[in-house]
């Protein structure tokens, strides 16, 4: 069986831990997270579906035991690359192979260029490898328009939506949506940096990267969802006037034109919810998926079905673009070896 190191049990970590036992891939043979609410606990008091193996959450990679071995590392801690910076150093220190919901890894060098040239060296230099992926950041505004040009030439430009209804997603994203607030503080929230769907800047710049379309500026723009009517979600009763969520824009543009147009909404009670990839190209894509993705389930199984390219890679900072192409996989997917799994921490 598979060994997996999981960074990170908060909402979305127990899902993740979840999912990898459903999935028959892997189990989590050890488990970090430094909230003193968590810290000390056994999985299995935390996630009922948790794996034959019931680790003791500790709180840091130092607490680990001696002898533990793992093929691999999922951290699902911070939007931030600078916080999980000190993360990503101890664990490339081993030559670890990890999988990160970081958003801002999924093309780091838009906001943290010499953190992203320091990340890529060590992990040369031990043999580790790092990936930053989801479902978004990760793949439906990024990577699957990137994949859906295979069959184009002449690449001109992208308009690339994707429309949530937030009611069933976890309370969490919920909150960092801004459903419930009031318009003010919905503003505030914005000023200080803690409202915006983080990572949409970072798929801009993967597109216009790896399409080859080039961009001589951006702007990215951040609005509230009014609610009309009164709605209900998991924080409770939203009243019409107050937030029911985000819009987002992020806009690429050359010589004040628009080139690459990133949407992005999220809101209780989204009518038409979908994604949809329009390139401006020989032939013209256009892509939809009709109701849309569901976000916490796709970023669960994304993560689990990045694991063995990542570990198949070769040392270094990888991209969705970099690594062999992200499948479903089952029990059965062959997982390659990694430096880790033979010798972590000895």
């Amino acid at each position: 069986m598979r060994r997996v190191l999981q960074v990170g049990v908060g909402p979305l970590g127990r899902m993740i831990v979840e999912a990898l036992h459903r999935s028959g891939v892997g189990v989590v043979a050890g488990a970090i997270d430094p909230d003193p609410a968590i810290r000390g606990k056994r999985l299995s008091d935390l996630v009922h579906d948790h794996g034959a193996i019931d680790p003791v959450v500790v709180g840091s990679i130092d607490e680990l035991a001696l002898d533990e071995g793992f093929h691999a590392a999922i951290v699902s801690t911070s939007s931030s690359l600078a916080a999980c910076a000190p993360t990503f150093r101890q664990l490339l220190g081993f030559g670890t192979a990890i999988v990160s919901t970081c958003e801002e890894l999924l093309f780091p060098w838009l906001r943290h260029r010499d953190l992203a040239a320091e990340l890529d060296a060590l992990a040369r230099e031990t043999g580790g490898r790092l990936l930053g992926t989801g479902v978004n950041p990760g793949f439906l505004m990024d990577t699957l328009p990137v994949v859906a040009s295979a069959v184009c030439t002449d690449v001109r430009g992208a308009v690339i939506e994707r429309v949530q209804d937030a009611t069933t997603r976890r309370v969490p994203f919920q909150k960092k949506i801004g459903a419930g607030l009031t318009p003010q503080e919905f503003a505030k929230r914005c000023a200080d940096g803690s409202l915006r769907h983080v990572g949409l800047g970072e798929s801009l710049h993967f597109v216009a990267h790896y399409l080859g379309v080039r961009i001589d500026a951006w702007t990215e723009s951040i609005e509230p969802v009014i609610a009309g009517a009164e709605l209900e979600c998991g924080l409770g009763q939203i009243l019409p006037g107050q937030a029911a969520g985000v819009q987002q824009i992020a806009r690429g543009m050359l010589n004040g034109r628009d080139i690459i147009r990133l949407e992005f909404v999220a809101a209780i009670g989204q009518p038409d919810p979908h994604d949809r990839i329009r390139i401006d190209a020989d032939p013209p894509i256009d892509l939809v998926l009709r109701g849309g993705v569901h976000g916490d389930l796709a970023t669960t199984n994304i993560v689990i079905n990045s694991l063995p390219c990542i570990i198949d890679a070769p040392p270094g900072l990888h991209t969705m673009a970099t690594v062999r192409p992200v499948r479903a996989i089952s029990a059965t997917t062959p997982l390659p070896g990694s430096r880790l799994a033979h010798h972590i921490l000895s």
